[in-house]
């Protein structure tokens, strides 16, 4: 199992802490989860704790050119807002938090399979196998922020957040929503230009 889990570490709600997660950073202070259905992410991603209790919502705007998203919390407060700079050689999106740290992810991290990636205007570090989404999160004091795990197989987005850093905790949640977007998108060029070869 050790071996296993190393590389598969999501779980669902009311189940213990990944083992390795725990032997390398112990016990998390709060895990978050959330479902996705994959068509209809343009819409509405609700993250649950672990008595399955919204905690964040993320809307987007539909049709929206900049893709636009905004994150709330249970009470319905803004707690990010997140769009697309398009027309670019990297793909890019904006991330303004409430209170108004701001930061911003490229895609051309995306060629990669393990590596680290540095998320512009916060000096942290993703690491890990990023398309995949499954990853950690680092300070720049190199302290664990969150470690972030997707359910394999699965036909819903489902996604296991372990948060070792309780403050972070809106900043990691808009990085993942963020992150989601951005590899819908890749998919969906990736289906675009396929499905153009196919029809010449």
């Amino acid at each position: 199992m050790g071996k296993f889990s190393k590389y598969h570490r999501y779980r669902e709600a009311g189940e213990s802490a990944n083992v390795n997660n725990v032997e390398v950073f112990g016990e998390p202070v709060r895990s978050l989860f959330t479902s996705t259905k994959v068509f209809t992410l343009h819409h509405r991603i609700a993250i649950t704790d672990s008595y399955e209790q919204t905690v964040y919502r993320a809307e987007t705007k539909f049709p929206s050119l900049h893709d636009r998203t905004t994150v709330y919390d249970a009470a319905d407060r803004p707690v990010a807002n997140i769009w697309r700079k398009i027309f670019t050689l990297h793909e890019r999106h904006f991330v303004t938090m409430e209170d108004g740290t701001e930061f911003q992810i490229s895609n051309e991290f995306f060629h990669l399979i393990k590596d680290i990636t540095n998320i512009e205007g916060l000096g942290w570090q993703l690491r890990g196998n990023i398309v995949a989404l499954n990853f950690e999160l680092y300070d720049k004091d190199e302290s664990i922020i969150a470690v972030i795990s997707q359910k394999m197989l699965s036909l819903h987005d489902k996604y296991c957040i372990d948060i070792y850093k309780p403050e972070a905790e809106k900043t990691v949640i808009a990085i993942l929503i963020t992150l989601q977007h951005m590899i819908r998108d890749r998919t969906n060029n990736s289906i675009s230009v396929s499905s153009s070869s196919s029809g010449e």
